[in-house]
């Protein structure tokens, strides 16, 4: 019994520090995983929901201290009463877990060792055996060194986990056992190998057969059997490879730009999993940090899982310079375990990764790209300017009376407003808008990538297009703005041609059309040698030619015919 004793009393308390410090390491992580026990679908305890990390604290600390205590022979009935009913609540935890497949993963040593519900569950019995020979051979337990260094080694040991956890929770944990560390491809981490092993089910078919129920099991197929169909039920019976990454996206209106952003030689992410839960005094030095990326020639994203109205809320009141992307709210947290944090991505290989009290030691180099002349002043102006650009334009698309009201509540109209006569309300502000882009052509001329960055460079374009009597003044800037490359050269195609149709004539890029109510019908301008748009079109950057457009433009039944100026007089 004394050598039994002695075995379990090293593994135990050697396996106790070693899941403690691993959880110690992270955890925030570990409260993550307390939530999920909480939620209403398991332990129904979401009271305790909003003490997580605390408990989280408190249950590491005092894991690795049982078993610091445990080895050098510390309290030695408090002890084995608390490794006790600490190992019977977590193996009906794990088994509560494993049964009823509520928890897939319990945490127990992090995300250094995953364990499925079923494993955990194993681990712990033997942990209980070991236990309970500790508990029925308590005496022979000997403590070793004086009760003064004893006492002094549990004090130290405490001291060094507040040292720790304090380390972590204000940086970010010490060693990174997750997909998202430091040197992980995001791309990589999302593939499946070749031959990798696929899940396997069964499918019960359900049948009647002569009034009676009956069950057929089968690996896929659809089996020959008489009867009525009455449906199908599928039972995963063997897990299949899942990639390390599985529900990373980056969507924005319904646009998932994954593959886009993965593809970006430079690109700055700021992660906010939940904007109700972020340390706001965090997003002043990201503004700062992200303004001085931009300005060495970074692209700048955000990540939440909070709504795009939260997310616009926060980016105006912290002045921010870069638009929030959704991905999905779990992935976030497991990303960087900090709310806000920031990555930088080399073509989706993560370089650097730091807390938001970390920033100042985020390196950021000058790029061949870099933008030094970024006036954030009149890159926020012209951000707002955008949005009242399409204020009331939003509204005239809506369809039905019912969607231009719940269009109209989400922007925080009365109905006074959303039913009233739109398109004036929105001819006054587009004349409120030349008036401050007309100061600014004056002063510096178009404001273009170089001074706003993308894709706010775009915004005066919108304002001109939409006041066409000023069009023949201040083509001539924007010509020159594209020729630059301030902004994309398919803008002055399509300024140019609508210049040509409003002087009635033939366009260049066929980017106009018209449409009306009577016999005259739907048709594309006018085109200047027609024979060769579709070639000036690949030029001017479209991706599209000139039949496909109409089709875009006008409906698939469509049919692009050339349309000269003497049909247009006739």
């Amino acid at each position: 019994m004394k050598v039994l004793v002695g075995i379990s009393r090293i593994l135990v308390g050697l396996l106790f520090i070693f899941s403690g410090l691993i959880k110690l390491n992270d955890p925030i992580g570990f409260s993550f995983k307390l939530q999920d026990y909480f939620a209403p679908g398991v332990l129904n305890l979401e009271f305790l929901v909003p003490y997580a990390l605390l408990i989280a604290i408190f249950v590491v600390i005092f894991e690795v201290l049982l078993g610091v205590t445990l080895l050098i022979g510390y309290l030695r009935k408090f002890t084995v009463w608390s490794l006790l009913l600490m190992i019977i609540f977590f193996t009906f935890l794990t088994f509560y877990s494993a049964y009823y497949n509520k928890v897939t993963d319990c945490g127990c040593f992090g995300d250094a060792i995953p364990l499925t519900p079923w494993e955990s569950f194993t681990k712990d019995i033997i942990l209980l055996v070991l236990i309970l020979i500790l508990f029925f051979g308590s005496k022979y337990i000997k403590p070793f060194f004086t009760r003064n260094i004893r006492s002094l080694v549990i004090f130290v040991c405490f001291i060094g986990c507040l040292g720790v956890t304090y380390h972590v929770l204000m940086h970010l944990p010490i060693l990174d056992f997750r997909p998202y560390k430091i040197g992980a491809n995001i791309e990589e981490g999302m593939t499946i190998p070749e031959g990798a092993p696929k899940p396997i089910y069964d499918y019960d078919w359900k049948f009647n057969v002569d009034g009676e129920e009956k069950i057929v099991t089968t690996k896929g197929d659809y089996p020959e059997q008489e009867g009525a169909f009455l449906g199908v039920e599928t039972t995963e019976i063997q897990a299949g490879y899942e990639a390390p990454i599985h529900d990373f996206t980056i969507e924005r209106e319904g646009k998932n730009y994954l593959d886009e952003f993965l593809q970006e030689e430079n690109l700055i992410i700021v992660v906010a999993y939940n904007l109700n839960k972020s340390e706001k005094d965090g997003f002043f030095p990201v503004r700062d940090i992200t303004n001085e990326a931009l300005k060495k020639g970074y692209k700048v994203i955000g990540m939440s899982a909070s709504s795009t109205e939260r997310t616009n809320t926060l980016t105006e009141r912290y002045k921010l310079n870069f638009d929030f992307y959704f991905c999905d709210e779990t992935t976030l947290k497991t990303i960087v375990r900090s709310n806000p944090g920031v990555l930088h991505l080399q073509k989706g290989t993560i370089k650097q990764k730091v807390h938001w009290n970390d920033l100042d030691q985020l390196q950021l180099q000058e790029l061949e790209t870099a933008k030094p002349d970024l006036d954030f002043n009149l890159k926020q102006r012209l951000d707002s300017i955008a949005v009242l650009d399409q204020r009331y334009r939003k509204l005239m698309q809506a369809k039905t009376p019912e969607e231009r009201a719940e269009m109209g509540e989400e922007m925080g109209l009365t109905p006074e407003e959303y039913n009233g006569d739109l398109w004036s309300m929105q001819t006054v502000i587009d004349s409120s808008n030349m008036l401050f882009i007309e100061k600014v052509f004056k002063n510096m001329g178009y404001p273009g990538k170089t001074h706003v960055g993308e894709p706010t460079n775009t915004a005066a374009w919108y304002v001109l297009q939409h006041n066409p009597d000023k069009i023949p003044e201040y083509l001539p800037l924007i010509k020159e703005a594209g020729k630059k490359g301030e902004i994309p050269f398919r803008l002055v195609a399509m300024m140019e041609d609508r210049y040509l149709m409003n002087q009635e004539k033939p366009q260049v890029y066929g980017t106009q059309g018209r449409s009306y109510d009577d016999e005259r019908g739907s048709f594309i301008w006018p085109i200047e040698n027609p024979e060769t748009v579709n070639q000036r079109r690949t030029e001017a950057g479209f991706d599209q030619t000139i039949e496909e457009y109409a089709k875009l433009l006008f409906g698939d039944d469509f049919e692009y015919k050339v349309v000269t100026m003497e049909n247009i007089k006739q």
